[in-house]
């Protein structure tokens, strides 16, 4: 990739922005460092580390890279032997291997991210030198106590030969026979010892050695003899103090160079995690995608964004971000011409493919659609803009023949050429036929072309050739604005008159321009602004018709769901009812088991309990015959109204019609509307349509029962008989509201009597019953209390 074309693509601006989302110094010179890629294989490697550090800041943020820092210089300085380094160097190295122990366990998903994980497992925490660092140097920079034992004495030392030192100046100061000596009661420091200030007018009156004197000469700091041979010793144990710290310094140094093939990769796999991470930060402040990469040479990128748009200068994204575009140059193309207005957004469109590309082979998201294709170009070349230099004696148009020759020396089949205004800066009509011989030329060498231009004849030459296409940039004709739209299939108009007019040129010069230009040309002028407005009426409604497509799949998408979410209803009320039906068969059959073993052991006929055991088989045989009643069939509806009651049979379900839609019905089931076809539908013959409550609208049933008697007579009859008409008697009373009984069953021999109330003792709706008194009946009848 030449120098010129990342330069005119504005690729080091890509570069400041991703250096600027970088977190360390390493990294930010990794992304200042960085250019396409030649090998297909490291593009795509790159592209899916990004990937997936897109992923680990989505759930578990930032990496633990902050600790990181520019080791290079510091490992340089060791080359020589016996050098040694200053504490904040060691420092440095203890804070990044601190980063390299941290991304070892921070990268350890091996299933969602096992490229960064792989990556990360080759960091050397380089254990005994951080620990060895981790003792010795804290976190300012100091040099600690436990870096050694001897360091620890000598700084004991130091401070206890200190304290004395200012116990005995301060007794000094605050001595009665010295008021007035003293120009401040306070302890200082000249030439490493410690001294007072002394009046200069008492300097008799202290006998010590003078260090230094005040600027105005009224205060003189002396070192009293009482502390000469203290300050003595404290200045000897600095000096060992010193000579420790360096002996400390060289060991710490030597750890050091032993472990620098270590540390240097080290810094080198943090400084790429770092890239990788701003590469990702990056790709979610513009949405960015990795586009899929094909074998052969095809561009389709699809709402792509010039990513340079999105942001401000300082890096900080824009509010209104960039126009999405299409730009395509298929399989079978080998050039896309594009026209249409000036500041329509034809270079632009050239920059926008071209900076993309170049990103792609860089490793980088691009801001496009996620299902664009793009190819890795071996080489992009770019002509774009004015290159014209009075130093090198070059005009404009010499400066693009210059650098179109050296595109067509170096350009093959594996190559992208971007040309901005071809054949401008001359004769329109010479230059069209020198852009014309360019794109033949590089037709031939097999390199795919992108061509902005103006000149009819180049226009004409999409028409003349199978593999070139012509593109329009979008120009609003009401609003007389660019819209910075791509349409692709016909030229676009240049449309000066229309812009010259939208920015006030008198009519007068207008109607002379128009004059000057001939019939013809106006009227191909004309012609094409037409075609382009009909394509732009076109489009806009080819996209009304995708949403209004869209919408009818998301209605029956919706339908079908309804359908199955009603089935599986269906299916479990059913499923219910015959659970609970199975559940009353079988509470039945064991109580008619119980009557009849108490039948036998009252010691009933054989014949009666023969009688008693066929019914019990009789029930339990009608029950195993049971099954669903079949869904009943009908006629399909011509017409229906609104409140009639259809079956659906594919639900085996009612509906009440709510509303009639032509051939369609909108139904109410279960609470949940639907609309369906009259012919996936049948009615009810005789129709049938739901009764609705007042001021409500609901659908509702009634049950209504004969006049009722609170006395149920059971003289006579057998137990299983009694029963039955005694739990219908029972649940008629509890309809009806009463709350007390009466029930005859004579005495007989009490086996009635027995069945009757063990029974209600086991009755939900019973709250108490008793025998009536003599006068009523006595043991003959049992009043019962049901609840209210």
């Amino acid at each position: 990739m030449t120098d010129e074309t990342l330069r005119v693509l504005e690729y080091d601006k890509i570069k400041q922005l991703l250096a600027g989302q970088t977190q360390t110094e390493p990294g930010r010179q990794r992304a200042e460092a960085l250019h396409p890629l030649n090998d297909s294989e490291a593009v795509k490697e790159a592209l899916a580390e990004v990937d997936e550090m897109v992923w680990v800041l989505g759930e578990r943020g930032r990496a633990p890279l902050s600790g990181c820092r520019d080791l290079e210089p510091s490992l340089v300085h060791l080359r020589a032997e016996g050098t040694w380094l200053l504490p904040e160097a060691l420092l440095d190295i203890r804070s990044t291997l601190e980063s390299a122990s941290s991304c070892r366990r921070f990268f350890a998903d091996e299933e969602r991210t096992p490229r960064l994980c792989a990556l990360a497992s080759q960091l050397q925490p380089c254990r005994d030198l951080f620990e060895e660092l981790r003792r010795s140097i804290g976190p300012r920079g100091e040099i600690l106590d436990s870096a050694s034992f001897e360091l620890g004495e000598v700084r004991r030392d130091i401070l206890t030969v200190r304290s004395r030192i200012k116990r005995s100046l301060e007794n000094l100061l605050a001595s009665e026979k010295l008021a007035g000596v003293f120009q401040d009661r306070i302890i200082t420091e000249r030439n490493g010892r410690y001294v007072v200030p002394v009046r200069a007018d008492h300097r008799g009156r202290v006998k010590g050695f003078i260090h230094d004197e005040s600027s105005s000469g009224q205060t003189l700091f002396i070192e009293p003899t009482s502390v000469l041979e203290w300050n003595n010793e404290l200045q000897a144990l600095q000096r060992e103090e010193k000579r420790e710290e360096e002996r400390i310094l060289r060991r710490l140094s030597e750890s050091v160079r032993r472990e620098k093939p270590a540390l240097r990769q080290d810094q080198r796999i943090l400084a790429h995690l770092d890239s990788r991470g701003a590469a990702a930060r990056l790709s979610l402040l513009y949405g960015g995608v990795a586009p899929e990469l094909t074998d052969f040479p095809v561009v389709d990128l699809r709402d792509a964004r010039h990513p340079l748009l999105l942001f401000h200068s300082d890096g900080t994204k824009r509010d209104k971000g960039a126009i999405p575009i299409d730009l395509r140059l298929g399989r079978d193309r080998s050039a896309l011409i594009i026209s249409g207005p000036n500041t329509g957004g034809k270079t632009v469109a050239l920059k926008t493919a071209g900076l993309l590309l170049l990103m792609v082979k860089s490793g980088l998201h691009i801001p496009c659609h996620a299902d664009s294709r793009v190819f890795l170009f071996s080489r992009i070349f770019a002509d774009i803009g004015d290159e014209q230099s009075i130093e090198e004696d070059l005009s404009t148009f010499s400066g693009h023949l210059q650098r179109m020759r050296r595109i067509l020396e170096q350009a093959d089949q594996g190559s992208l050429v971007l040309l901005d205004e071809a054949g401008t800066g001359t004769d329109p009509a010479e230059g069209g036929a020198l852009a014309l011989a360019v794109l033949d030329t590089l037709r031939e060498k097999g390199a795919r072309t992108v061509v902005t231009t103006h000149l009819n004849i180049v226009k004409n030459y999409a028409w003349q050739r199978s593999d070139v296409e012509n593109a329009a940039v979008e120009f609003d004709r009401e609003t007389l604005q660019p819209t910075y739209r791509l349409h692709y299939g016909m030229p676009g108009a240049s449309s000066a008159f229309t812009i010259a007019r939208c920015l006030g040129m008198p009519d007068a010069v207008m109607k002379r321009a128009e004059s000057y230009l001939g019939e013809g040309d106006r009227a191909s002028e004309h012609q094409l602004e037409t075609l382009n407005q009909l394509s732009l009426h076109l489009e806009k409604e080819r996209a009304d018709l995708q949403v209004r497509l869209e919408a009818a799949a998301r209605d029956r998408e919706k339908r079908r769901r309804l359908l199955v979410e009603l089935e599986q209803q269906k299916r479990s009320l059913i499923e219910k009812a015959t659970r609970k039906a199975e559940q009353k068969a079988r509470d039945a059959e064991r109580q008619l088991k119980a009557i009849l073993k108490e039948a036998r052991e009252a010691g009933q006929e054989a014949r009666e309990q023969a009688e008693l055991s066929g019914k019990i088989r009789e029930v339990r045989d009608e029950l195993a015959k049971q099954h669903l009643p079949e869904s009943p069939t009908g006629v399909v509806p011509r017409q229906v109204t609104v409140g009639e009651i259809l079956r659906i049979p594919a639900l085996g379900a009612d509906a009440e019609v709510v509303r009639e839609v032509g051939a369609e019905a909108e139904l109410s089931v279960q609470g949940k509307k639907v609309r369906l076809p009259l012919s996936q539908l049948q009615q009810y013959t005789p129709r049938r349509f739901a009764e609705k409550k007042a001021g409500a609208g609901k659908i509702r049933s009634r049950v209504e029962r004969d006049s009722f008697s609170p006395r149920l007579l059971l003289v006579g009859k057998r137990a299983d008989e009694a029963l039955v008409v005694l739990d219908r008697f029972l649940d008629d009373a509890l309809l009806h509201g009463a709350r007390e009984v009466e029930i005859v069953h004579g005495s007989g021999t009490g086996i009635l009597r027995k069945v009757v109330r063990e029974f209600l003792a086991e009755h939900r709706g019973v709250v108490a019953f008793r025998s009536a008194d003599v006068s009523q009946g006595g043991e003959n009848l049992t009043l019962v209390e049901l609840r209210p």
